[in-house]
């Protein structure tokens, strides 16, 4: 009897579903035979669509398996994913297998439970091309940028560069915010707080801790406030108590997913995303690319019962909740376990944390609201207008905080924000004053981004989409327009006045300002590739051009527009754009800056993006003597470096002292700095800054390059020099006469044993490289 065929993508998806059926189903994976399949031409003059992809040899066999399986099958199911991507997987696997469209279930499910997977099975449908359209428009789109604006890049700005129709306004929304935080100038205020107290009627003292609610701009008028505070009476002069209630967050979708591991996990966006996958496959979580808050009647149900059976029913509140962004269409439920009674799961670490992470979420969704009664009393100093305010709350009824608390990007910032109980206290109540105190502080200007709060941006321009947030962010930092690192802040004083008895105390402090953690900061290359695309290209790095195209993919998910069309359209202003960018001729290279002239040759110093990184450079190419050339040093910026500085390098090469009877010199090339002793080199770390590296730490990094080279060198022969067995990253391999050779597997653990003719032979006998054999 012939089998039903299920294809899916991923091996540990078909042995989750596997489970679930009887022995008339195979499932079988088809990762492998559609991923990393070589991209043909790309073409957007077709009336239809047609696979984007061409078999290589290697993959004939894998898809000639399952082209047999499907010859034997007596109905095939595609169970691909359920977003726009898993569509066009369908439709390219009917492609690839030569399968008839209106003959092919296609099947799919937010969950892969038995309920959920039968339930598919009973309720096939056909291939949604209005979805494959969309998902080939955003495919086709994104390459004709990519493909087109690469090559521009490489030619005006650097090699090996590239630009993206998302990559590109994320690296934009980083290099703003750097500026708007560079322009930022911050001015002192003065801020006052008192710690009060009251007598209770039981005799005990208790402490009122309060705030001025004025702020002052100047040292002296807070000074001169402390002073009128000497003789002051302070007396209550209203008390305003007013009950709150809270409401839990919606349940996750995958931005908000992402945002919250991120804070609660310090998880980064693509390892959310993969960790998640691992929980979907494995039948943990509902599929976890949505833009939806929805929750299905049976996940509701099964809150409901969870809640009261945990925490009792005042506990439980029924929750629906709307989705409200624009195009919503990934999926139709937001992320939540399959099953609310499993409270916790088996799996790795870092799957057990995620996945307690959605529970929570999710039984939160569908508690109670916290019901919070605030006071806030007003106390009138005595011969002044201003007032200090005292703040209280006090949790009636815990409700969906007993599970759950939902974390900001500014949480760091506001600890010492929290409210706390307050004493009884009624109108007209005198309290005595205990300590004064006015602080310094500055204000603060615009957060850098973390892969959080981009992700939050990024949704809220309506750029990208639930798949697209975690490889734009990764793709960024790979390309090194990013990178997620620590900026050191600047030590600045400030000054501290109390007020203690009838007398004002001064003590100036000194704080670290400016310092921040895993932020996402533009590199020199991202900065002058972001600007050279804002001067030429304004409408791709448009923030609405980028939000208008997602809503024509929507209109195309929904048959109202033609994707072929809709590329036409576009391509027909953008190649004219790009060609007049590509031909224009420009007597600076995108990013060069004058900074000066050298006072000792006269020439002029300029800063700019070279073949291998950002440097200075003394001199042009029409002098006669060859301009001088020092790379930029990675705490140095092309932006903000002055010609003092820019001229510092300069005095590289220096000599830092002696080893074993010789000079050890620090100096500065083409591919960066380094040391050199003994005619050998070294390349300097990008930690060690070049200017002050001492003997001591060049010596180091000399004993561990001599290290590296014994452990790297296996075996020479007297026969011929130019042959050597060497250590590589994979494995022992032959070097002779400036090629490698890759040495068989079943000689490795007998590398230092080879003889000078069994490695001759390997190199006669080895293949000859693809590309010569294409030529």
């Amino acid at each position: 009897m012939q089998e039903n065929l299920v294809i899916v993508e991923s091996p540990a998806k078909a042995k989750t579903i596997e489970k679930f059926l009887g022995n008339d189903f195979k499932v079988m994976s088809s990762y492998g035979h559609i991923r990393d399949l070589k991209k043909k031409e790309l073409s957007i003059d077709a009336e239809t669509l047609e696979p984007d992809y061409e078999i290589p040899d290697e993959k004939k066999k894998l898809v000639s398996e399952l082209k047999s399986n499907a010859k034997k099958a007596k109905k095939i199911w595609l169970a691909s994913d359920e977003d726009r991507e898993g569509e066009a997987i369908s439709w390219h696997l009917c492609e690839v297998l030569g399968l008839d469209e209106k003959n092919t279930s296609r099947i799919v499910f937010h969950e892969i439970t038995k309920s959920a997977i039968l339930d598919a099975i009973k309720t096939p449908r056909h291939l949604d091309m209005n979805l494959v359209n969309a998902q080939q428009a955003r495919r086709v789109l994104d390459r004709l940028v990519g493909f087109k604006l690469s090559p521009v890049l490489w030619r005006k700005v650097k090699p090996a560069l590239s630009a993206g129709r998302v990559q590109s306004v994320a690296v934009r929304l980083i290099v703003e915010r750097e500026r708007e935080i560079q322009a930022f100038k911050s001015e002192p205020y003065y801020r006052i707080n008192a710690i009060l107290t009251i007598t209770n009627p039981n005799g005990n003292i208790s402490e009122v801790k309060t705030e001025l609610d004025t702020r002052f701009n100047t040292h002296e008028e807070a000074v001169a406030f402390l002073e009128k505070c000497k003789d002051a009476k302070f007396t209550v002069s209203s008390i305003a108590k007013k009950p709150l209630h809270r409401t839990p967050a919606p349940p996750f979708t995958t931005s908000t997913l992402q945002q919250e591991a991120a804070r609660k996990l310090g998880f980064t966006v693509s390892q959310t995303m993969m960790v998640a996958q691992h929980l979907y496959e494995n039948g943990r979580i509902t599929y976890m690319r949505t833009d939806s808050v929805n929750l299905s009647s049976l996940a509701i149900n099964t809150s409901k019962d969870e809640i009261i059976k945990l925490w009792g029913k005042e506990y439980s509140k029924t929750r629906k909740y709307q989705t409200h962004s624009k195009g919503a269409q990934e999926a139709h439920e937001a992320i939540r376990p399959t099953e609310m009674n499993n409270t916790e799961i088996e799996g790795t670490l870092q799957e057990k944390r995620l996945y307690e992470l959605i529970w929570k979420r999710t039984v939160a969704s569908q508690m109670a609201d916290a019901e919070i009664d605030k006071t806030t009393v007003t106390i009138d100093v005595a011969g002044v207008k201003e007032k200090f305010v005292a703040n209280g709350e006090v949790v009636t009824f815990d409700g969906f905080l007993k599970v759950y608390r939902e974390s900001t990007d500014d949480d760091d910032n506001n600890q010492d924000e929290s409210t706390h109980n307050l004493p009884a206290m009624k109108e007209g109540d005198e309290l005595q004053r205990r300590e004064i105190t006015s602080t310094e502080r500055y204000s603060m200007g615009p957060n850098r981004y973390t892969e959080a709060s981009l992700v939050h941006k990024l949704e809220e321009l309506g750029i990208g989409r639930p798949s697209t947030y975690a490889p734009t962010i990764s793709t960024i930092q790979q390309r090194e327009y990013v990178q997620k690192g620590d900026k050191s802040g600047k030590e600045r004083e400030y000054v501290i006045d109390t007020l203690k008895g009838i007398k004002v105390t001064s003590k100036q402090k000194k704080e670290m300002a400016g310092n921040e953690k895993g932020k996402l900061l533009p590199t020199d290359i991202g900065i002058v590739v972001n600007d050279f695309l804002m001067e030429n290209f304004p409408d791709i790095m448009d923030y609405n051009f980028t939000a208008k195209v997602e809503q024509q993919f929507d209109q195309i998910a929904e048959g109202k527009e033609e994707w072929n069309i809709m590329m036409k359209d576009f391509d027909k202003e953008f190649e004219p754009t790009v060609e007049k960018v590509r031909n224009a001729r420009s007597e600076h290279k995108a990013g060069e800056r004058e900074l000066g002239t050298d006072p000792k040759s006269g020439k002029p110093v300029f800063v700019k993006i070279g073949r291998f990184g950002p440097l200075v450079q003394i001199g042009s190419a029409d002098d006669e003597e060859k301009p001088r050339f020092s790379q930029l040093p990675s705490d140095k910026s092309m932006e903000t470096i002055t010609l003092d500085e820019a001229l510092e390098l300069f005095k590289l090469p220096r000599t830092v002292g002696q080893f074993e009877d010789t000079d050890v010199v620090i100096g500065a090339g083409r591919f960066g700095p380094y040391i050199m002793h003994n005619k050998k080199y070294v390349s300097l770390p990008k930690t060690e800054n070049p200017m002050t590296t001492t003997l001591e730490t060049a010596v180091k990094l000399i004993m561990e390059k001599r290290e590296q080279e014994k452990q790297r060198h296996i075996k020479s022969f007297e026969q011929d020099a130019a042959m050597e067995v060497l250590n590589g990253r994979y494995g022992p391999y032959i070097a002779y006469d400036g090629k490698n050779y890759r040495m068989p597997k079943t000689l490795h653990d007998k590398a230092a044993e080879l003889t000078f003719e069994q490695c001759m032979d390997i190199v006669k006998n080895a293949p000859e490289p693809k590309a010569r054999r294409k030529k």
